[in-house]
This record gives structure tokens, C-alpha cells and sequence, in this order.
């Protein structure tokens, strides 16, 4: 017999948690926190988790406050004596930093990992991590969940003719051919070179998009720079329309604008990172359900691959 299930969440994540709770079936734990004028904070549980497994939902987008309240949470956990502490990153920050691209620089994806672990935590949940090795930072169990478990379904729903599916990048080519696999259609790739961090170069196109329904694939939208240059060069194409799915929509700077004024018809993302804009061109498709289930399998000892499509 299992030992009982309680769901805490930081407070940038309350949205989702609220929802990922609702689907598991179980209420959220209400958490307490206290405040210093000098802005440092102090959260604790409201009730024992002594022997329980406690699941702490938190994304780690910016500020840097949700990273150190979650790992604060992970530590109150641990000393409070859960037996175990399974970590629910829907959206996991720092991954972008995942090896020395020149020297003196940080590996920020492992730093954060270590942090992690030594809190307290005893497993990790998290999606479409920017790179799968990041998975292997980590000395405790990982859950990699893919977002093409949400997206694969809705594109299907769409009853779209004439489909392709099109990466941004050259560092998304395998996560496009899985998805073109399952769909039974054809694969286009952008190339690109940057200036510097957010800033494209140049790109260029390889594959014949022409008379498509064109569907960009990527894990993050950020300032919606790369996006919205391979979404308006492929519509150049002769293109029947363009699309884009992004698992987390961090959509920073002036990304709003870009896409408002981009050729895309629609993009599609998740609720990993709250969206703080409206806009008639993105369709939110919610985790939580997909969180919630994988979160029973793992408390209750059964296998997690029937939740995976590719």
C-alpha cells in the first residue's frame, strides 16, 4: 500500500497547480509565506507531510524568486519529513545553458539540477526540456514528458489537407521528423545563424513547402524572433497557410508584436508559463491533465508509457 499524495505549488505557479490538483483529484495544500521588507521570503506547509509523498509544482521561468521558492519548498519538504518529494517542473529554466558553447562560461542547466537535488527533492517531472540530456544532470529519476502528447491529438482534430510539418531550426530537425512521422507527412527545416543570444542572422529554407499547410514545431517561443522570420520566409513560398506549435511560451520582449504582425495564422502552445497578453492568434492547450495522470502513475507504482505518443 502506498503512502498518501499531498500537491503543494509556488505561487507563479498557483494557475496550473490549481489545475494539475483538480485533474489528480486531490485539493492543492494551501502553503503560508512570509515576507521580509528587504524582499526575502520564507514559505511553510499548513498541515504535516510526514511520511506522505509530496508533489511540488513550480515552473521556473523568470523572475529568479519561483526557482528559490521552489527549491525552499523542496528543502521545508524534506525537513518536515515527506518520505518522498517529487519535483513537477512544467517548464524548465536554465536548460538553454546545457554546455560550454566558448569558454568561461556556465553550464547553468547542471548548476540547477544540483541545486535540486540537494534540496531535497527524490524525483523529477518536467516537458519538453530543451535538450534531452539535461536528463542526465540529474542522479535521481527523471520523467521526460513530450507536449506531442498534447499537440499530436488537436493537429489530428484539425483535419488539416495538405499538411507538412516544418522545424525553425536546425536543433529541432528530429523532434519535426517525429512528428511528420506520425502524421504521415513530409519535413521542411530552417537553417539559421544568430548575431548573439535573440537575434537571427541569417536563414534559409530546406524543402518544397509550396501549396502547403506549413506547421512549425518548437519546445520554446521566447522573443518570437526566430519564429516569426521562419514563419514569414516559408509564407513567401506559396504556402496555403502557416502555423506553429511551441510547448512553453515564455514570449518576451517583443514577442506579441512580432507574432501580431508575423504571417502565422495561429500558434498553438501550452500553459507551462502563464500568458500575461491576450491575442487572437494563440490557442492555450492545457498540461494538466497530462501532469495530473502521470503524477498517479508515479505515486501509485504503474508505468508511465502509455501517456508518451512519440
Amino acid at each position: 500500500m502506498s503512502e498518501g499524495a499531498k500537491i503543494f505549488c509556488t505561487r507563479a505557479s498557483q494557475y496550473l497547480g490549481e489545475k494539475i490538483a483538480e485533474n489528480y483529484g486531490e485539493p492543492l495544500v494551501e502553503i503560508a509565506l512570509d515576507e521580509y521588507s528587504d524582499g526575502e521570503f520564507k514559505p511553510s506547509f499548513e498541515e504535516s507531510v510526514r511520511g506522505c509523498r509530496a508533489f511540488i509544482i513550480g515552473s521556473t521561468f523568470p523572475p529568479q524568486d519561483n526557482l528559490m521558492e521552489l527549491l525552499l519548498l523542496i528543502d521545508s519538504a524534506k525537513r518536515a519529513s515527506a518520505q518522498k518529494i517529487t519535483v513537477v517542473i512544467p517548464y524548465y529554466g536554465w536548460a538553454r545553458q546545457d554546455r560550454k558553447d566558448k569558454p568561461r562560461v556556465p553550464i547553468a542547466a547542471k548548476l540547477v539540477a544540483s541545486l535540486i537535488a540537494t534540496a531535497g527533492a527524490t524525483r523529477l517531472m518536467t516537458m519538453d526540456l530543451h535538450a534531452d540530456q539535461i536528463q542526465g544532470f540529474f542522479e535521481i529519476p527523471v520523467d521526460h514528458l513530450y507536449s506531442s502528447s498534447i499537440f499530436l491529438p488537436h493537429i489530428e482534430s484539425l483535419g488539416i489537407e495538405d499538411l507538412m510539418i516544418a522545424s525553425p531550426d536546425m536543433g529541432g530537425a528530429k523532434r519535426a521528423h517525429n512528428y511528420a512521422k506520425f502524421l504521415n507527412c513530409d519535413v521542411a527545416i530552417c537553417y539559421k545563424e544568430r548575431k548573439r543570444a535573440n537575434e537571427v542572422d541569417k536563414m534559409m529554407l530546406i524543402g518544397d513547402v509550396k501549396a502547403k499547410n506549413v506547421i512549425l514545431v518548437d519546445d520554446m517561443v521566447d522573443t518570437a524572433g526566430t519564429l516569426t522570420k521562419a514563419a514569414d520566409m516559408i509564407a513567401e513560398r506559396g504556402v496555403k497557410s502557416v502555423r506553429a506549435v511551441c510547448t512553453h511560451p515564455l514570449l518576451s520582449g517583443a514577442a506579441m508584436e512580432r507574432i501580431a504582425h508575423s504571417a502565422l495564422a495561429q500558434l498553438i502552445v501550452t500553459d507551462t508559463i502563464p500568458i500575461k497578453a491576450d491575442s487572437s492568434k494563440i490557442k492555450v492547450l492545457s498540461c494538466a491533465p497530462l501532469f495530473a495522470q502521470v503524477m498517479k502513475s508515479v505515486h501509485n507504482y504503474t508505468s508511465i508509457s502509455p501517456n508518451f505518443i512519440i
